[in-house]
């Protein structure tokens, strides 16, 4: 993950002296690998809430970080409305026990449903070994007559 240039709240050019990060939208993209696109779709879902400039976006340190959040949450097979409720929970209670204890369910929650999954592929994996050892059988004796 590459990390994006600052831009100063003044114009849009990358600067090194603005105390405050802000962040252009295609900053984010190229840092997340992600398009703007989907930024956008995250601010449409009001997960993060840039600043406007005109039409520019100008997110923060604290859109950063939700991004962040919300890129892991989802790789992490959690649903956008799984992934709201734990951002908005930290909102609220940045790093208390409920927030802590909230996430730990979640992660319980998604690893079973990902070891059901797994037992299920495996299952279909063994059933199609089967499948395809009789249908072998079923050809090779075909074969021979």
């Amino acid at each position: 993950m590459n990390n994006p240039e600052k831009v100063s709240k003044e114009n849009s050019s990358p600067t090194t002296e603005s105390p405050a990060r802000s962040y252009r939208i295609a900053d984010l993209a190229k840092a997340y690998d992600i398009t703007p696109r989907t930024i956008r779709f995250y601010e449409d879902q009001g997960m993060l809430a840039p600043l406007r400039k005109g039409r520019q976006r100008i997110f923060h340190e604290r859109d950063h970080v939700r991004l962040r959040l919300i890129l892991r949450g989802k790789r992490l097979g959690f649903s956008l409305a799984e992934v709201r409720e734990i951002i908005d929970l930290y909102d609220v209670d940045a790093g208390g026990e409920k927030q802590l204890v909230h996430l730990l369910s979640k992660i319980d929650q998604r690893r079973i449903s990902l070891e059901q999954q797994m037992k299920d592929i495996q299952d279909t994996l063994n059933d199609l070994k089967g499948v395809e050892k009789r249908v072998r059988k079923a050809l090779k004796e075909l074969r021979e007559k």
